[in-house]
């Protein structure tokens, strides 16, 4: 049934995405858990605690945002049931999956080529990649455009759907909120070092399945691309994953 639950929620993601006023009106599951999240960091993570203790406080802190996700996605399925409480969770599961906005923001790249040049394809790319993008060519913009897309399939599409299809909604909500407690808390900043430590290392854990699977996925795709090939694809993936690994 949880897969069942990851396919349908990937359908209706695909079919409608996020609308804006249902964001404008409520907001996004990310935001919630983000608001808890900067909650939690200003009220515990404290100059004055000790590294040990900030370290103890940021691993509780991650147990409060994991047990908040994962008790409001389980209530959600059990106060509906029937049909109308599988819609419900395959809107829900949806809303954890970002394949709809992650193609069409680098669709957004090539089109800015297209129609204005270096410059818009320039502005189309600052809205996905943290680099200066001023200093990039034509070629430089559309390797951005697909390194983004690269780097976030697995966190964005291929994990949220792995989890799902493993543990349900519950399993879907876990995942978003240790990936969201990552970006927010896991750097390696003074403020960081130590309170984000256990969010940083969590998510290392529950990214290694779908990020193996991202991997395969991207070498199978290069069987129906004519330009590359399965080697290529590899030593692509290879070097993506150094790029980006955590340095925590």
């Amino acid at each position: 049934m949880s897969i069942l639950l990851a396919l349908s929620s990937m359908l209706v993601e695909l079919a409608i995405g996020y609308p804006q006023r249902v964001y404008r009106l409520i907001g996004h599951p990310v935001t919630w858990i983000g608001r808890l999240i900067s909650a939690l960091d200003e009220t515990c993570n404290r100059e004055t605690l000790s590294p040990g203790a900030r370290r103890l406080a940021g691993l509780m802190c991650l147990l409060i945002i994991l047990a908040a996700a994962g008790f409001a996605a389980i209530a959600l399925q059990r106060l509906l049931g029937g049909w109308a409480g599988w819609l419900v969770a395959a809107v829900a599961g949806s809303t954890l999956i970002a394949q709809r906005s992650l193609a069409s923001h680098v669709e957004a790249v090539a089109v800015g080529l297209e129609t204005g040049g270096v410059e818009g394809g320039r502005r189309a790319v600052s809205q996905i990649v943290g680099r200066d993008p001023d200093s990039l060519d034509e070629a430089g913009v559309a390797r951005a455009a697909i390194e983004s897309l690269a780097e976030n399939a697995s966190d964005g599409v291929v994990a949220p759907v792995f989890w799902l299809a493993v543990g349900g909604l519950a399993g879907g909500a876990l995942y978003k909120a240790a990936n969201t407690a990552d970006s927010m808390i896991g750097h390696r900043t003074p403020r960081h070092a130590q309170f984000g430590w256990a969010a940083a290392r969590f998510d290392d854990l529950v990214n290694l399945p779908a990020s193996r699977l991202t991997a395969l996925l991207f070498v199978g795709a290069a069987f129906f691309v004519r330009e590359a090939s399965p080697a290529d694809a590899w030593r692509a993936v290879w070097r993506d994953a150094r790029r980006h690994r955590s340095p925590n």
